[in-house]
């Protein structure tokens, strides 16, 4: 300024100089005088500075919930857990799953060192229990999980075998006495299983019809299988479904609608008649749905089958073993599968991948869970199926066209398939690209409304592929990879905020439920990682004032 206190260079000529510098040298200048300081907390040049610094889509408007672009910049800068603050050596070999309660108070992790463990959640984080499974013929655990109300853990293992068994099990452990509580077979191992209510879990089980052609069955079972009585269930038959191709269900997990307003977050509102299942093709240009051929009548079955027949005798139709087999247990099943059932409740849905073409996961299967199906109560085994049903339809299935290596409920994780890709074998699914896709799908449309940065990688080929455990907080999206980072996404922008580095692969991501700025990593260099935001680490590095003795207070004011 000059002697008489106005300003030498104007603020339009500032907020030109301004927005040449970065957001650091903005905060800085800033600081000379009162004039800076306005120009430095423009609106203007603070969303030129967001647009610019984390390279945002320009058509892409600010968060609804920001009150000023200057805010809006500092939370992605400041409350982004990317600060490591602890490592966790306890494990001795590869950490494959995290879980946290409900509380946020404890979690879990699972590893190849063949034990649970479970931890206390505090600034300091400590090992409150370590349970080992190696006596009961487990091989590694995989995956974990807490009831609603944090007083069971149910923890998925898999059982020692040949290298190509899918044989596994799930243990329910008491969080009050650490106590083994039951054990449920389940196949393959990567169902993982997980809890439908505070006391009940779903388990898996698979048998082979033929070469690649099998039944995937799902079960509800009792926590607690100590009943004396032959009348009480403590296990009922849930779903049947019809695997082809050699592909089976996996990575079952229970959506919750109850917790919704809307009582039809997966269905139209004005849908409840019963319809055939709807596929979504996210492969295909066209907006159409296509239904399932499982759920035509059974003369038209019968009529298909014959005329198949017809054709391979006469010699017009050429195919191989498996397609013929495949075809065969297409035409068999039509009028054997009971179509959808519609209920006007709100429910809990089932959603799990699935395939139709390879043995690779490429689809995502969603089944509605009706009020009567809550519980083991009533026909053991699922008597009360018709005899004409064998089969259960799937209610929604969405095709990725690509290998799911990861799913949560608000995203999935996927590596695509190359355009134009055609499974002519269902042993030898196409080649998958090294980036990961992170997409996301609104479960009430079934379209994809969102489709992160390629910014995390991965090597395996199919027959090696593993899964990914990601996780979803109010405002973030994280994720593993083979690149040996985990990363943070933010959920309105779409944008990588944070790498997250180990030494080997990152196997599993998990946000505190009650503090979206901490997170937990797991990965094959046998550690867990805990990363806090650098306001976090503000608050809990802040000195403290010391305490006044009460003699030196009362001193001085007797003078």
């Amino acid at each position: 300024m000059d002697e008489g206190g106005t300003p030498l260079l104007p603020d339009c000529l500032l907020y030109q100089i301004f927005l040449s510098l970065g957001p650091a040298d903005v905060l800085a200048a800033g600081l000379v005088c009162r004039q800076w300081q306005a120009v430095s907390r423009d609106e203007f040049l603070w969303r030129e500075q967001f647009y610019r610094y984390y390279q945002v889509a320009r058509d892409v408007p600010r968060h609804p919930a920001a009150t000023s672009w200057y805010e809006e910049f500092r939370r992605l800068y400041d409350s982004v857990p990317c600060v490591e603050v602890q490592t966790l050596q306890e494990h001795t070999d590869q950490v494959l799953h995290l879980s946290f309660s409900h509380s946020g108070y404890q979690f879990a992790s699972c590893s190849k060192d063949c034990t649970v463990k479970i931890w206390n959640n505090d600034l300091s984080i400590s090992l409150l229990h370590s349970a080992d499974m190696r006596p009961y013929n487990w091989s590694y655990t995989q995956f974990s999980q807490f009831n609603q109300d944090d007083s069971l853990l149910l923890a998925s293992g898999v059982f020692l075998g040949p290298h190509n068994s899918s044989s596994g099990e799930i243990a329910v452990i008491s969080l009050d006495s650490f106590a083994l509580l039951s054990r449920v077979r389940n196949k393959p191992y990567d169902v993982f299983g997980c809890w439908l209510t505070e006391t009940s879990l779903i388990s898996g089980n698979l048998h082979r019809i033929g070469d690649i052609t099998s039944c995937s069955v799902l079960w509800l079972n009792n926590a607690f299988q100590d009943v004396e009585s032959e009348n009480v269930n403590v296990v009922k038959r849930l779903f049947k479904i019809q695997n082809l191709n050699a592909s089976t269900i996996r990575t079952v997990m229970v959506a919750d609608c109850s917790r919704f307003d809307s009582p039809d977050l997966l269905l139209d509102a004005g849908d409840q008649a019963v319809s055939p299942c709807r596929v979504f093709d996210l492969g295909c240009n066209s907006e159409d749905e296509t239904a399932s051929p499982a759920l035509r009548a059974p003369g038209r079955a019968k009529e298909g089958l014959r005329h198949a027949l017809d054709g391979m005798l006469d010699g017009h139709t050429q195919l191989s073993e498996r397609a013929l087999e495949t075809r065969v247990a297409e035409l068999l099943a039509q009028g054997r599968t009971k179509p959808p059932e519609r209920s006007t409740a709100r429910n809990k849905y089932l959603i799990f991948t699935t395939g139709c073409l390879t043995y690779s996961p490429h689809q995502i299967g969603i089944k509605q869970i009706l009020p009567h199906q809550m519980t083991t109560a009533g026909p053991v085994l699922g008597e009360g199926r018709g005899s004409d049903a064998f089969f259960d339809a799937l209610d929604h299935v969405i095709d990725v066209h690509g290998h799911i290596i990861g799913m949560g409920l608000s995203p999935d994780n996927s590596r695509a398939w190359p355009p134009g890709s055609v499974v002519a074998d269902p042993m030898q699914p196409p080649p998958i690209a090294e980036e990961i896709d992170l997409l996301v799908f609104d479960l009430k449309t079934m379209r994809e409304v969102k489709r992160a940065l390629r910014a995390h990688r991965a090597y395996t080929p199919n027959d090696e592929c593993f899964f990914i455990f990601l996780d979803v907080s109010r405002d973030f999206v994280a994720s593993g990879a083979e690149d040996r980072h985990g990363y943070i996404w933010d959920r309105h922008y779409n944008i990588c905020l944070a790498k997250l580095r180990h030494e080997d692969v990152v196997n599993s991501v998990a946000f505190s439920p009650q503090e979206q700025e901490l997170l937990l990593t797991a990965s094959d260099d046998a550690t867990i990682k805990a990363w806090r935001s650098p306001r976090t680490m503000r608050v809990f590095q802040a000195p403290r004032p010391r305490p006044r003795p009460f003699f030196s207070w009362f001193a001085s004011h007797r003078r």
